[in-house]
């Protein structure tokens, strides 16, 4: 566990991801702004986030702002947003300077089930287009394949592991200490930004696994001595 403390901004904190994310980074001592397009929708929410944490030992303060106050206000800024409507809204932020963190997954759903959405022909993802839209930024790939259903439960920590990707390795370090407080344990160094191509589709057989055996899973990565 990392003793660095963190004030991350969750943009998409009123959704499922967001708010789960944004209480295990609390619990884990961390100070955190829910951010949504209302004022209002974050702060009720930031409350039922502290609600939740009920007054845990070492928890980080939790409060609720508009989108661009809410980055104003962090230097880390986690995006955990629907990628319709992605672009725009990432271009509208005030980014630079920040670590950013994406979790989006471009994901589609037909009557065979989901599956990724193909970014750019295959040559690009959600995180490396936030790249290229706030090039004043640091944007790394992580929480991907974290289930909103465990982030909000009562369990200490998720028993998976959370894959991190980037090409500046102190952004990278940054989600890795994050990752502690989801899973107990750092995140692990997955290589270059590019490979989040690979990791946001992959929710997709996630996805297709919980429904097929009704369970929420994760991954774990074997041969690592954590």
């Amino acid at each position: 566990m990392t003793d660095t403390k963190y004030t991350v901004a969750v943009i998409g904190g009123t959704g499922p991801q967001g708010k789960g994310l944004g209480y295990r980074f609390a619990k884990g001592g961390h100070d955190v702004v829910l951010g949504s397009r209302a004022a209002e929708k974050a702060e009720t929410v930031a409350e039922e986030v502290v609600e939740r944490l009920g007054g845990a030992d070492g928890a980080g303060r939790v409060g609720g702002a508009a989108n661009p106050d809410a980055v104003a206000g962090c230097d880390v800024v986690l995006l955990a947003v629907p990628y319709d409507g992605h672009d725009e809204l990432v271009a509208s932020l005030p980014l630079a300077g920040k670590t950013v963190i994406s979790c989006v997954n471009p994901l589609a759903f037909d009557k065979r089930g989901a599956h990724g959405k193909v970014i750019d022909g295959g040559e690009g993802s959600a995180a490396e287009s936030a790249q290229r839209l706030a090039p004043e930024a640091t944007v790394v790939g992580a929480f991907h394949n974290v289930s909103a259903v465990g982030l909000w439960e009562d369990a200490e920590y998720l028993d998976e592991d959370v894959i991190v990707v980037g090409d500046v390795v102190e952004a990278k370090e940054v989600a890795m200490d994050l990752a502690a407080s989801v899973t107990g344990r750092r995140g692990i160094d997955g290589g270059k930004l590019r490979l989040a191509r690979q990791l946001e589709p992959f929710t997709a057989v996630l996805i297709s696994i919980n429904r097929k055996y009704k369970v929420h899973s994760g991954l774990r990565i074997t041969g690592l001595e954590h």
